[in-house]
């Protein structure tokens, strides 16, 4: 089958925020208040957000979730010396902020099935100098949340949920964000559930932890400028309690955060529709399908990764190059970090380590999911897929 010209139809991006004239509006009106940094819309956001999850937690909005991650890790002391486990099959800022901090990521495979961290990889990499463990609920399918942290509490260990994919998604009816680690970060980068251009929420029952993250996010100062200059206290006056970061996030990111946070009940119906879609038009293609979660739960359907079987008549690659031809936008989450040069060079590892996150990174393709993605752009993709991939 000869594919159409590339001026038949527009491109179709792997990705595209949704962002209306309510987000337009709210922005502007940021502008117009003259609080362009942190202030009240910041501090509306964090409330939004807390009141989502469900109460009972604090909210803490950063400019990204690398921020958040960072913060995080901080706030409980981890340092060098110290190890933290995560998965390979990740982006490289899950674990870059444990070397901001001197300490050493161990990586571990992933679940055959779900992507996720294996939890008996887990377990078999603690050492004496384990501090913390990381997951990271891949594509918004949480992970195994009740043996990471049974694992965790048996052996005295700090949990941070990487949850930058997992707005909103559930672990046995409970919200990621609910459970019990000790903090969990969500992005709201540009092709995340919700967006606020860039961004991220650190979110924690700790009011200690949270103090801390709240000091570090904005140079270790004890009063950020809403409270200097909304307070009676003299509005030039502040100590340094520690040396801190430029993490704050902007009352203009904030303002479009407030706005898509309500706009988040129908956002993820939209992508749920899409993942139905998918699932019901490419199960006779040879492709593994991403898991669904258990019943009674959500998956967040931030990607929709689908996997090449033995039986397809192309690879990964030349399925990538097919689409493209066909004008469709595809990405790869990810090359695992096992394969990037630092990583590989700094802890020596190999492929044969990961098998699993290994051999489905080879054959690994995300296709497009968004919910500004109209039922006939997703046709375009049912049908490039069945004419690359079909008998």
């Amino acid at each position: 089958m000869t594919p159409p010209s590339s001026t038949a139809l527009p491109f179709l991006p792997f990705a595209r925020p949704d962002i209306g004239e309510a987000e337009i509006t709210a922005v502007t009106e940021a502008l117009r208040s003259g609080w362009v940094t942190t202030g009240p819309m910041a501090k509306k956001f964090e409330t939004a957000f807390t009141n989502y999850l469900g109460g009972g937690l604090h909210s803490v909005a950063v400019n990204s979730a690398t921020a958040g991650l960072h913060l995080a890790l901080e706030a409980l002391g981890i340092g060098p010396g110290d190890e933290v486990i995560a998965p390979t099959l990740t982006f490289t800022a899950t674990v870059e902020v444990v070397r901001y901090l001197g300490a050493d990521a161990v990586l571990v495979d992933v679940d055959p099935v779900t992507l996720n961290m294996d939890p008996a990889g887990v377990r078999a990499a603690i050492s004496p100098r384990t501090k913390a463990i990381m997951p990271v609920h891949y594509g918004g399918l949480a992970c195994d949340m009740d043996a990471i942290l049974a694992i965790a509490h048996e052996h005295g260990l700090k949990v941070v949920e990487d949850a930058a994919h997992a707005l909103p998604t559930t672990w046995r009816g409970a919200l990621v964000g609910q459970l019990a680690s000790d903090v969990t970060v969500f992005s709201f980068y540009a092709n995340k559930t919700i967006t606020t251009g860039e961004g991220g929420m650190a979110v924690t029952r700790d009011e200690t932890l949270a103090q801390r993250m709240r000091v570090m996010r904005l140079h270790g100062m004890n009063r950020d400028a809403f409270d200097r200059f909304t307070s009676k206290t003299p509005a030039w006056y502040y100590e340094v309690v520690a040396p801190g970061f430029k993490y704050n996030m902007t009352d203009v990111a904030a303002a479009m955060g407030v706005v898509q946070l309500a706009r988040l009940p129908q956002f993820v119906q939209r992508r749920e529709t899409l993942a139905q879609r998918y699932h019901a038009a490419l199960a006779t293609l040879p492709l593994v399908l991403p898991a669904t979660a258990p019943a009674g739960d959500q998956h967040a359907w931030h990607l929709y990764v689908v996997r090449l079987t033995s039986e397809a008549r192309i690879g990964r690659d030349d399925l990538i190059q097919g689409l493209a031809d066909r004008g469709i936008g595809t990405s790869v989450h990810y090359v695992p970090l096992h394969r990037h040069p630092y990583w590989r060079d700094r802890y020596g590892l190999t492929p044969g380590q990961f098998p699993t996150a290994d051999a489905a990174y080879l054959a690994m393709v995300s296709l497009p999911l968004f919910t500004a993605m109209s039922d006939a752009d997703q046709d375009r993709v049912i049908a490039a897929l069945h004419a690359l991939l079909g008998g």
